[in-house]
């Protein structure tokens, strides 16, 4: 007996000495690459083999390309484009940089389906190691994978030639690897751009989508599987991220930066951490989201998907998506009523969808998850997965899936013109025509919102219009009525579960931004509320830019310290841009120093781009560090030269120093303030004829045509401002200005 209990005592020391052993706290996982975790993982590897992840980007070579490069030509703007090979490269002749015909080699694919898209490289050095990637552009000549063609890839609403130096040209920003896409389309993707030389260095560990991006790097993994240890690490686990818990965060956080649109806070996310710790997610503004949070530019899934209720339900991708293959688990409507078991004739019946069982209208997806066309040819459903509400069509103007199928039925009753330019097209063209003011097109719309609001209210009674809608308190505010403000204060204070976090946080930036003071009071509340969500919490702290410099320093410099970056970011860039900075003590402005270290590196991991040196330009101004900002806005210009604003910014910088600082200098700072000006405003013209319906571009540019002295036109545009947006304070502020200087000349 003793004997036995020495050996269980042994053996039970050996577990616990097992279990004890562990890797030090401090221990970092590293990229191992995929071909690490076959061994143990074939059949996830074998649905990973030919996903979309899998083919997210590759070289160009026989056997990834789908483009026809045999001396195929395509027509567009005037000119005709030629793919060919030349021996083993893939070779497209098009217009560059310079306006003329050259022959460029395709070095890279982007994508397998619905399109193809092809990259070339640019600025490449000798010296330049192998695993390093310099400028990529992607041509807008594409591949369409369904109908086996190419065609030309527009911008939306972009009718009229690119030229060269427009951004949307494919050798333009627009249109660049690095600024747009790379991050999502390669594993561990770091852009390394040198801003002085205007040069990348960009690498990946693995030039696709592979599984480390979703698992995290997998060294400590690989190590502990190794150890064969009873017992996983009591540090680390299993050394990857906890994707499959019954919390559904960590895996919905860990999909969300590749499928969201979002700003960039660094590039030290790994799976399982916090979405709004690394990125700052889109808000519903007016040319991203309708107004009922609807998708409209291309915004991806995750800013719809946590409007939806399933969402709230606690719904997470792998429910319907497998997490390898990235196929729907089931097929038709299965997707929906394998967890929608209600008892039988409830969903999948015609007494509900009202269609025929078989046809378009039966599917649940074409009414809960409508989708809208982007890059030509890739139809993505909306993730909000919402009820049809043509009421609110019919009121709101916002869309309806029942009136995306039948506006077509309108054609009939629509001019011949209007009749043969629109037979082809999909429910969001027409949204767009009726947006930019072709009545015959919203008169067709609104006819056919009416008759699918009558049918639903046959079919559904009052209960269609249930609950309220977060739609009607913005669009009442967006168009200026009596009493709109009440009503966005309360939607900011309504609970989760009545209007979603997104929502809430888009109605008090509006009203921040339309200069509202009485989103203060609603924003104190909310930064009281530590349980709030951090993307409604850093929308509160952005409306005290409108509070005065002490009370913004009062409420924001406890947030320093949040456990959200988000939060404490945003908090210590409102403290300088109200001018709260300035009330501080030497000991608090250094604890916003400190924060706003954070912030500059979050702005440079964008450093090719100009808005984070113009970012931090302001900051800086801010703060009193006027030769800083110089630097900034000069380098914002040279990084991106065909932008706007850092000219006009640093333009008013250096006019203001020489008139208030006057030294021996001040000549030649005016003489650049008049050379920045005359060079922002043909820039400014440019971009408010491109986005005619966009408040803001038409009131920047009315204030540079007032500053170069076109005072006609700078009262047209600052009148059309304040028409697109009339709930803006400081624009009917500033017409109001101007019309009295008109008046005493």
């Amino acid at each position: 007996m003793l004997f036995a209990a020495a050996i269980l005592l042994l053996l039970a020391g050996a577990v616990f000495a097992d279990y004890w052993s562990a890797l030090p706290a401090e221990a970092k996982a590293t990229f191992a690459g995929r071909s690490t975790c076959i061994d143990c993982h074939q059949d996830q590897a074998a649905k990973f083999i030919g996903s979309d992840h899998d083919k997210a980007m590759d070289l160009a070579t026989d056997q990834t390309v789908l483009g026809d490069f045999d001396d195929a030509t395509l027509e567009h703007d005037g000119m005709t484009s030629r793919m060919f090979r030349s021996g083993k490269r893939f070779m497209v002749r098009t217009d560059g940089p310079s306006g003329e015909l050259e022959d460029f080699e395709v070095k890279y694919v982007f994508g397998v389906y619905p399109l193809q898209q092809y990259m070339v490289e640019f600025d490449r050095t000798p010296d330049m190691p192998e695993n390093e990637i310099s400028r990529l552009q992607v041509l807008r000549i594409s591949w369409d994978a369904i109908d086996k063609r190419w065609f030309y890839l527009r911008p939306p609403d972009v009718d009229d030639k690119l030229l060269p130096d427009d951004p949307l040209h494919w050798t333009g920003i627009a249109q660049r690897w690095q600024t747009m896409c790379a991050d999502c389309h390669s594993t561990n993707l770091k852009r390394n751009f040198d801003p002085i030389a205007n040069q990348y260095h960009t690498t990946f560990s693995e030039i696709d989508v592979s599984c480390e991006s979703c698992h995290g790097p997998g060294s400590l993994h690989i190590e502990l599987a190794n150890k064969k240890s009873l017992f996983w690490d009591r540090n680390h686990g299993y050394g990857l991220a906890k994707l499959k818990g019954e919390d559904p965060q960590p895996q919905l956080q860990t999909c969300a930066p590749c499928h969201s649109r979002r700003g960039l806070l660094d590039d030290q996310f790994k799976p399982g951490d916090l979405f709004t710790d690394h990125y700052n997610l889109e808000l519903l503004r007016p040319e991203t989201y309708h107004a009922d949070g609807q998708i409209k530019d291309e915004v991806y899934v995750y800013g719809s998907f946590i409007q939806s209720r399933m969402y709230h339900k606690g719904i997470r991708c792998t429910d319907c998506h497998d997490p390898h293959s990235l196929k729907l688990k089931q097929t038709g409507n299965e997707t929906c009523t394998s967890c929608h078991q209600h008892a039988a004739g409830k969903y999948d019946v015609p007494s509900h969808h009202h269609h025929a069982v078989g046809t378009p209208g039966a599917m649940c997806v074409n009414c809960h998850m409508p989708h809208t066309t982007y890059m030509g040819v890739d139809k993505r459903r909306d993730h909000s997965i919402r009820v049809p509400r043509p009421d609110l069509s019919v009121e709101l103007g916002t869309p309806n899936a029942c009136s995306h199928c039948h506006v077509a039925d309108q054609l009939q009753s629509i001019d011949d013109k209007s009749k043969e330019s629109f037979a082809s097209k999909e429910y969001s063209l027409w949204l767009a025509a009726a947006e930019q003011g072709n009545e015959t097109i919203a008169d067709a719309i609104r006819r056919t919102d009416q008759w699918c609001d009558e049918a639903c209210e046959k079919w559904y009674g009052d209960e269609r219009k249930t609950p309220p809608h977060f739609a009607e308190p913005i669009v009442a505010f967006r168009r200026g009525e009596p009493n709109s403000i009440e009503g966005m204060l309360q939607l900011v204070m309504q609970p989760d579960e009545m209007a979603p976090a997104l929502a809430r946080a888009s109605a008090l930036a509006e009203l921040a931004g339309a200069g509202s003071p009485e989103s203060l009071s609603v924003a104190r509340k909310i930064l009281e509320n530590q349980n709030e969500s951090p993307i409604v919490r850093a929308a509160a702290v952005n409306a005290f830019v409108l509070a005065s410099p002490e009370a913004a320093s009062r409420e924001l410099r406890k947030l320093l310290e949040d456990s959200s970056r988000l939060v404490r970011n945003e908090a210590a860039r409102i403290l300088v841009a109200s001018g709260g900075y300035q009330t501080l003590t030497g000991a608090q402005q250094l604890r916003v120093d400190r924060v706003l270290s954070e912030v500059k590196e979050s702005l440079m991991e964008t450093s090719d781009r100009a808005g984070a040196h113009m970012a931090w330009a302001m900051l800086c101004e801010g703060q009193g560090r006027f030769d800083e900002a110089i630097t900034a806005y000069e380098t914002a210009i040279r990084v991106e030269p065909s932008t706007t604003g850092a000219r006009s910014n640093l333009a008013t910088l250096l006019e203001n120093l020489a008139s208030q600082n006057p030294s021996p200098n001040s000549a030649a700072m005016l003489a650049r303030v008049r050379e920045l000006r005359l060079a922002e405003l043909p820039l400014l013209r440019r971009d408010a004829e491109l986005v005619p319906d966009n408040a803001a571009l038409q009131y920047r540019l009315g204030l540079s045509l007032y500053l170069a002295g076109e005072m006609d036109e700078a009262l047209r545009q600052i009148e059309k401002a304040v028409s697109l947006a009339p709930e803006v304070a400081e624009f009917r502020q500033a017409l109001e200005l101007l019309k009295q200087k008109l008046e005493q000349e």
